[in-house]
């Protein structure tokens, strides 16, 4: 997390003062920090803790050293400081720790040596223990803007028996620029803060109180009610924070704290892509699944009332073949055991089939009109399937893998047939139909080039036949050149391909949605239709033809939206 952790003071000689800060750098390390000796010439030994490796190693100038000649940071003079506004000596070297996932180091000094980083630091220590109190003068607040940065701070008192009213002022301050992510961080921020906060605290008790039990300090402040309190003030007065809490390894902990604090915010909240409404394919998919589910379940409460009646045979031709059909249109079910895909992507089979094939076949396939492979290889037909179907939208897809006898166009639009399997004459010369028969090749090795590994492939002959053949010097369907020309395009890889062909799915459904709005719920003219399809893009007959019958494809949820939205009366009272 780019934020920087302080602990910051109330003197009552000089007022706010930062007195330890912890920051994060994802670069090399500040100017004036170096590496010293080894471990071997009795360095501080590093600890590791939560995959944190800290080290007191680093030297580094400290504010009580006057001002560098290499550094422009802003300093503060030894006279300006006291025991009180001062954690580390003046040859302390301040801590580092390594993150080794991230290769992030954690240093911590008692200001940032960055001047920037100092001012915006010495601002929000200034601002969180004066300007911006809340109630009770204890507990969490937040401030800031875009130019200093925004600030998680919370304020707490820690006991001494020297103070006046027997307790100093201090705060923990988290700065940073991001206003959003520090806000998100604001339940996790408060009660790791507060479990710093309850430590010092409690440390500082058992000294209070026992300096208490030992001198105490109301009395003797009683007897002297007539000199001076301010007059009586001494250097002991004001105290370090590690002599009120009588803990030498004070900074090394909180540098610990401080460290973790920063990488487990971190890794807290992490950044996602949000893709906004689902597609029609997923919403499609998503009703196809709950209608399966629907179906299982009354068949599973059939079984479990007792009704051990079979189904009738036309119920059982029907309803079996389109759960079939709907759950490989899911997920393949029934084929999840396939060794291999035989064709790898449209650009291997437009590569197998031919250019001129392919085209025919992909142009069958956009408008709508039935797909029949034929061959005695299931594995084999699978694969066209799985391939092919991609081209057009989930909701448009109907798809019997294999039978053995042939199933009309409005029950399938793919369909896999066995070599004894008849299909009728007039859908052999009908136009709205495309038929690829699978031959054994009389050849071993049909494609010794282009297929030396595709075994399966080799063993096979395609014949690509209609009833109403594409002329290759036709313009054709708009989305059928485009989609030609990304796969005869050898720049681009499979992948981007098929993200290309994702691209022009969602483009055309939407011209899709906008000519169902403007046709089916609205009920314009055939006049002002023909101009929307000029809008579009689409005024040719053929694309006419692919936007109604994609048409059919538009999910029952979209179709429900817009009319009842149609139906309302708030959206008839805008239209007035």
């Amino acid at each position: 997390m780019n934020a920087i952790v302080a602990l910051c003071h109330f003197c009552e000689l000089h007022g706010p003062r930062t007195l330890f800060c912890t920051e994060a750098l994802h670069s090399p390390l500040p100017q004036g920090a170096a590496y010293g000796d080894s471990l071997g010439q009795g360095e501080q030994a590093e600890e590791e803790e939560g995959g944190i490796q800290m080290s007191s190693r680093i030297r580094s100038h400290s504010p009580a050293d006057g001002v560098s000649a290499e550094s422009n940071s802003p300093r503060l003079k030894k006279s300006d400081m006291c025991e009180g506004c001062r954690s580390l000596d003046a040859c302390h070297p301040g801590y580092i720790s390594h993150d080794k996932e991230t290769s992030i180091k954690y240093v911590s000094h008692q200001h940032p040596n960055h001047p920037q980083l100092f001012s915006i630091v010495r601002q929000a220590c200034v601002r969180s223990l004066s300007c911006e109190v809340c109630p009770g003068r204890e507990g969490p607040i937040f401030f800031g803007d875009e130019q200093h940065g925004f600030v998680f701070s919370h304020t707490f008192f820690i006991k001494d028996s020297l103070a006046r009213g027997f307790q100093r002022w201090y705060s923990i301050i988290i700065v940073m620029m991001d206003r959003i992510y520090l806000i998100n961080s604001w339940p996790f921020l408060l009660s790791k803060i507060r479990g710093i906060i309850d430590e010092l605290q409690g440390k500082a008790l058992k000294v209070f109180e026992a300096e208490q039990f030992g001198c105490p300090q109301r009395p003797l402040r009683i007897n002297m009610a007539f000199t001076p309190f301010l007059h009586q003030r001494n250097g002991n007065a004001a105290r370090s924070l590690t002599s009120l809490t009588n803990d030498d390894n004070l900074w090394a902990c909180l540098h610990t704290s401080f460290a973790w604090l920063l990488k487990a915010c971190g890794c807290r909240l992490t950044e996602k892509l949000l893709e906004g409404a689902p597609t029609e394919d997923t919403l499609v998919q998503m009703e196809k699944q709950a209608d399966l589910e629907e179906e299982c379940a009354a068949w599973e409460s059939h079984e479990e009332e007792g009704q051990s009646r079979s189904p009738p045979e036309v119920l059982e031709g029907r309803e079996l073949s389109k759960c079939h059909t709907e759950s490989s249109a899911l997920s393949d079910c029934g084929w999840t055991m396939r060794r291999t895909a035989v064709f790898r992507s449209l650009r291997h089979m437009r590569q197998v089939l031919g250019a001129s094939a392919f085209r025919m076949l992909a142009w069958h396939i956009l408008m709508g009109n039935q797909v029949i492979w034929k061959g005695q290889d299931r594995e084999l037909i699978q694969s066209a399937f799985d391939v092919l179907q991609a081209m057009l939208p989930v909701g448009c897809v109907r798809v019997i893998p294999y039978s053995e006898k042939y199933e009309d166009a409005y029950r399938c639009n793919f369909l896999g047939l066995s070599p004894q399997a008849e299909i009728p004459l007039h859908v052999q010369s009908s136009e709205f139909a495309v038929m690829i028969d699978v031959r054994t090749a009389p050849r071993s090795n049909l494609y010794p080039v282009l297929f030396v590994d595709d075994e399966p492939l080799s063993k096979y002959e395609f014949a690509v036949t209609s009833g109403s053949p594409v002329a290759t010097d036709r313009v054709g369907l708009t989305i059928l050149n485009k989609i030609e020309a990304a796969l005869s395009n050898e720049n681009l890889s499979v992948d981007v391909v098929e993200q290309c062909l994702v691209c022009l799915k969602e483009e055309w459904m939407n011209k899709v949605k906008v000519l169902f709005k403007f046709t089916k719920v609205d009920s314009r003219p055939k006049e002002d239709t023909q101009k929307l399809l000029g809008i579009l893009g689409a005024s040719e007959e053929d694309n006419v033809k692919l936007l109604k019958f994609w048409m059919t494809g538009l999910s029952k949820t979209y179709k429900s939206h817009l009319m009842s939205s149609v139906r309302s009366p708030t959206s008839s009272e805008c239209r007035n």
